[in-house]
Formats: structure tokens, C-alpha cells, sequence
């Protein structure tokens, strides 16, 4: 069975460096998941970018959310958790940037949901999204 396909929400005006970074480690991590990355690379007009991104998300498994400490101006990072709740693509987010438990969550995102940077702990929350969400 193929890895299952991870769509990684972010704020991309603050958050793009952990990404990467996120995105790098992952690869040589033992995390079965593979990541789309199918972030925009232009700005776009804000319908086109909606359809672009929802299209996209509906071809992943789930959605992991890094949670930078800026969540509460990352208004991309909300229209992404309800395309996902719309889709039924499960997600969870990971603290990065300094963000921890007191760091304020994007609209959605339950506190619960939200783990520590650990590859054991994501690939523990990618097992409960696959229990739970979307296989495809």
C-alpha cells in the first residue's frame, strides 16, 4: 500500500521557512506519509485560489496544519481547515516556530488535535487520521 498522501496547511507569511524544514526532515523520517507539496508558488485571485486548493486537498489523505505563532493572521490557513471539515479530509496540526500549547489555534483546529514536533507523534496522529478519514 502507497504512503498516504499528507496536504500541509501553513502560514505562508510567516511559516514557510518551518515547511520547508517540515517537509525536508519528513522525508528522512520513518513517518509513513508521503507530502504534496501543492502550496500556490503565485498569488492568485482568491476564488481561483480556493478552487485550486480545495481540488487539491480533496486528492490527499489528511491535512496536517503547522501551527506557527501568527495563527490568528493566517486567515489561508482557516479557509483551508473548513475546505477540509466541507471534505471530510481529517487533520491535526503540529506546534512549530515556538508555538506550544498557550499559542492561539487557527479557527477550528481543536487544542487536542495539536501535538508537539515529534516524528513518533506525527506518525502516531497520521495512524488515528487513517482510522478515522479518508482513504483513497
Amino acid at each position: 500500500m502507497a504512503n498516504p498522501r499528507a496536504f500541509i496547511s501553513f502560514d505562508f507569511d510567516n511559516n514557510s521557512g518551518e515547511k520547508m524544514y517540515f517537509s525536508g526532515q519528513s522525508v528522512n523520517s520513518r513517518t509513513p506519509f508521503s507530502i504534496e507539496d501543492w502550496s500556490s508558488k503565485t498569488a492568485l485571485a482568491q476564488s481561483t485560489w480556493q478552487q485550486i486548493i480545495e481540488d487539491k486537498m480533496k486528492k490527499c489523505n489528511m491535512m496536517i496544519v503547522l501551527v506557527g505563532k501568527n495563527m490568528s493572521t493566517a486567515t489561508g490557513v482557516n479557509k483551508e481547515i473548513q475546505m477540509a471539515i466541507k471534505n471530510n479530509v481529517p487533520f491535526f496540526g503540529v506546534y512549530v516556530d515556538g508555538a506550544d500549547s498557550s499559542s492561539t489555534l487557527p479557527v477550528g483546529l481543536a487544542r487536542n488535535r495539536t501535538i508537539s514536533w515529534t516524528w513518533e507523534g506525527i506518525a502516531s496522529a497520521i495512524s488515528q487520521m487513517m482510522k478515522e478519514g479518508k482513504n483513497l
